[in-house]
């Protein structure tokens, strides 16, 4: 079956979303070699996934998911699909912290970095984090600490076929742009940053069929967050604007100002600057950039004024620093 799926797809035909859904739990089942696997993946690397392929493969994470019962929160994810190949410092990490610091629940879904140096766990781990899958203490750390970390792998069974796959491509795959989709908590709200205007089309239609509130974000010059190098579009659930770093109250900030380290006690060093108030302005401005649209998205009846003021508050005031020390301890 799957030769014949690969040629159809090599002379450019696309699969329903039974069909990708059918692919994906079978790849997950281990039925094809690692030669057909790569073949496959490659496919969507020379060609845009469309919205029936992404729907499907989605379908399938989310029935082979290990699913975890929040819903007594009304929680919110931030994440981005990584795959910029801009290597920024860990914005929505800390980010997650700064809303939580700020009141919000949060259920943070990440997984180490497969195109940037160091994901959301890499620097989780680093800091001394204990992953667990335990729903009693994921409801422990969101109720105490406002926060809880979901890691990938813990809840995506399926994933550990391509794992390895993925990290010997060191590349972009349709892998990256589903971490956001298959949040094994199926949080009410998201906020999620996207590395194409393309991809962003995609998630709006998929998003559409839900009832969560959500705001897409990508910025036009590429980055899948709020980077503040230049303008970035919204996409919400009532429908899109264009904003600047102006709009923000911020000045625009340079490429290099938001790097993030090449390896991850780097990474994790900018990280524990920023928290503990010591990061430099354009790295404060764009993790409170990123998290006062995340509170919006969260809170839809506050302005985007108020939202940045209680995302600098719960910095400056050492709230998200406080959130995270919490939930360390609790892990």
């Amino acid at each position: 079956m799957i030769k014949t799926i690969l040629k159809e797809l090599l002379n450019y035909k696309t699969l329903s979303r039974s069909q990708a859904k059918e692919m994906l739990v079978n790849i997950a089942a281990e039925r094809y070699n690692q030669s057909e696997v790569v073949t496959f993946l490659t496919v969507f690397m020379m060609r845009p996934v469309t919205v029936d392929e992404l729907s499907g493969f989605r379908d399938a994470l989310l029935e082979l998911c290990h699913r975890v019962d929040l819903s007594e929160f009304n929680t919110i994810d931030m994440c981005g699909t990584g795959g910029d190949g801009k290597n920024t410092f860990n914005v929505s990490t800390l980010s997650s912290l700064i809303v939580a610091g700020a009141g919000a629940k949060v259920a943070k879904h990440g997984n180490y970095g497969v195109s940037s140096s160091c994901g959301s766990s890499n620097v989780m781990e680093h800091l001394g984090y204990q992953f667990t899958s335990e729903e009693d203490k994921l409801k422990e750390q969101l109720d105490k600490a406002n926060i809880c970390f979901l890691h990938a792998p813990m809840f995506h069974p399926a994933m550990k076929a391509v794992g390895p796959i993925r990290r010997e491509l060191g590349l972009k795959t349709f892998f990256n742009m589903l971490g956001p989709l298959v949040n094994p908590s199926f949080p009410q709200n998201q906020l999620v940053g996207v590395f194409s205007l393309e991809l962003a089309r995609i998630y709006q239609y998929i998003f559409q069929q839900g009832n969560k509130n959500y705001s897409i974000i990508h910025s036009l010059d590429g980055y899948d967050e709020i980077s503040l190098t230049g303008d970035f579009k919204a996409i919400t659930q009532d429908g899109e604007q264009l904003y600047s770093p102006n709009d923000f109250g911020m000045e625009a900030v340079k490429p290099e100002d938001i790097f993030g380290g090449d390896t991850v006690p780097e990474a994790a060093d900018i990280f524990v600057k920023v928290l503990e108030g010591n990061g430099t302005k354009a790295q404060n401005s764009v993790v409170i950039a990123n998290a006062a649209s995340a509170l919006q998205c969260y809170y839809p009846e506050r302005s985007l004024e108020q939202c940045i003021e209680d995302a600098k508050k719960s910095l400056s005031d050492g709230k998200a620093a406080e959130v995270l020390s919490t939930l360390l301890s609790l892990s």
